[in-house]
């Protein structure tokens, strides 16, 4: 017997059709689209902020690199981490297809901090200077993806008897956590307001950095709690799934980095 629970909103995640060109514009894709413009203005604001350290007009080919670096990275690291077996035996092809779906935050992280470097040594400029205002203008691109993952209905949460509660159309009948939300919320809105609100009282470059790593792998590992495991991997170890694993080794990651910037900063 179904547990009661609210209906999912018949949202269409195609946000509009063109049909001479059997082209769709898909909801998901207009919010990385937003989140890249978002990204962008952001950056613009921090450079000029900060008068550095590369000139405002530079936002144009940082964010060029950013975009490439996350692509690749989400892709790449969905297929490699979640997916890969899958991909071997069925369509190879399919590992680069990002347009239909399947990315890994932990995975574009890496491609951003990677693309990041090579651009930080491509311009000379301090590579944890551009990181901090990178950290910064993430937190809404992932509120908004988030919100697609909603509208697409994918990456709900576990079964639960929560007011709140929605069926999802791929999730069976019973009603879950929109866990989807979760994320956007704490790991969009409070991030960015959290990491917006300190960032005038950072005193040595990488601090934003970490302080990103260590708030997101925090948020992101308790609301694996109410989301439901990725079926191809279940949990990993005891209770816990990959992305709590993830998260741990950013937690880990963004303590050492305090550490480390700390020490250098005070020689």
């Amino acid at each position: 017997m179904a547990l009661p629970g609210l209906s999912y909103p018949l949202i269409d995640p195609v946000l509009f059709r063109i049909g001479f060109l059997d082209l769709e514009v898909r909801w998901y894709g207009m919010m990385y689209l937003a989140g890249f413009i978002a990204a962008y203005f952001i950056i613009k604001l921090e450079l000029k902020r900060k008068g550095g350290p590369v000139p405002v007009e530079a936002a144009d080919d940082l964010l060029f690199y950013l975009i490439l670096g996350l692509l690749i990275g989400a892709r790449l690291g969905y297929v490699l981490i979640y997916n890969l077996p899958n991909y071997l035996s069925a369509s190879p092809i399919e590992m680069v297809a990002f347009w239909h779906g399947g990315m890994s935050f932990h995975g574009g992280m890496v491609g951003i901090v990677i693309a990041g470097w090579i651009y930080a040594r491509r311009v000379g400029a301090p590579f944890l200077e551009l990181a901090d205002i990178g950290a910064l203008s993430a937190p809404i691109g992932l509120m908004l993806g988030r919100i697609g993952n909603f509208i697409n209905g994918e990456l709900f949460g576990r079964v639960t008897d929560f007011p709140w509660a929605i069926v999802f159309p791929t999730g069976g009948n019973l009603p879950r956590h929109p866990s989807q939300l979760y994320e956007s919320f704490f790991e969009g809105v409070i991030l960015f307001t959290i990491l917006w609100v300190f960032r005038r009282h950072i005193r040595y470059p990488g601090e934003n950095l970490a302080n990103f790593l260590i708030l997101y792998g925090i948020f992101r590992f308790v609301i694996e709690f109410f989301r439901e495991p990725d079926p191809q991997l279940g949990f990993i170890l005891g209770h816990l799934t990959m992305g709590q694993l993830l998260c741990t080794a950013m937690v880990l990651g963004g303590i050492g980095l305090h550490i480390f910037v700390r020490r250098v900063g005070q020689r």
